[in-house]
């Protein structure tokens, strides 16, 4: 308990802060000593960050961007995991770890090379087939985790009464795995959203994705820590509700693997 204490105190803190931020005017924010409740809340700064950034619209972007590649994640990642975890191929989940742990820029500048040529950049394109990098090996990860533990007797049975291997996948793993399938969902989804290195180098002014636009909110003539807050507040809350909701979902399935029988 101590220790969930520990770990979970920065982070309310530091939301309790950008709160803070966000509530208040400039004056407040450079007073010293800091105040953290203002006589004043300036809800200007909330209806600023939509009024001057088009965030609906970055918003729209984020949420095709993120979509779009989560499906396509899942689409990919499910039926690999299951042919991984059936196969007991360890070299390829391996190579999938691998990839989840190589920097993302060793890959983006030809990747950017690549979509330049092939005339996509002005698209949301590039953003989303460059978040497959994300959401894949994280899916296929989870879902080696979970169709480990499922037992091989029904597979076996459906096997012996005729039914070809998709229909087995389909029929029976499928259906036991989908609490996996919810947390690789969630998981892919957080990583994504949050995404900003992609963004920042393939995002066009009509593609820019939240992260980054709240990025270029910062210029070296004015810093504004209300609007700014209250920006990273915005972007950061789907993901926050989506996490506290769904908290038991991710720690079974980042624990899945460790509980199997031999």
């Amino acid at each position: 308990m101590l220790a969930v204490v520990i770990i979970v105190s920065p982070a309310v803190l530091f939301f309790v802060w950008m709160l803070s931020l966000s509530l208040k005017y400039e004056v407040d924010n450079a007073a010293y000593p800091p105040i953290l409740i203002p006589e004043h809340f300036a809800w200007q700064n909330y209806a600023a960050v939509f009024e001057s950034n088009r965030f609906p619209r970055f918003f729209m972007n984020s949420l095709i961007v993120t979509g779009t590649a989560t499906l396509l994640g899942l689409i990919v990642g499910v039926p690999a995991g299951y042919g991984i975890a059936r196969m007991k191929a360890t070299r390829s989940a391996i190579i999938i770890l691998i990839a989840r742990m190589t920097p993302g820029l060793s890959y983006l500048i030809p990747l950017f090379l690549l979509f330049q040529w092939l005339g996509l950049m002005g698209t949301l394109w590039p953003q989303i087939i460059i978040h497959l990098v994300i959401t894949v090996p994280i899916i296929i990860w989870i879902m080696i985790g979970y169709f480990e533990t499922t037992p091989p007797e029904l597979e076996e049975a459906a096997t012996i009464d005729g039914a070809s291997r998709w229909q087995v996948f389909r029929h029976v793993a499928l259906p036991i795995a989908k609490p996996g399938v919810t947390v690789a969902f969630i998981l892919a989804v957080i990583f994504s959203w949050n995404n900003f290195v992609f963004g920042i180098v393939l995002a066009g002014r009509e593609t820019r994705t939240l992260p980054v636009a709240v990025y270029n909110m910062i210029s070296f003539e004015q810093l504004s820590w209300g609007p700014l807050a209250a920006a990273a507040l915005i972007v950061t809350l789907p993901v926050l509700l989506l996490t506290v909701f769904a908290q038991r979902q991710i720690v079974a399935g980042l624990t899945a693997g460790a509980v199997k029988g031999g």
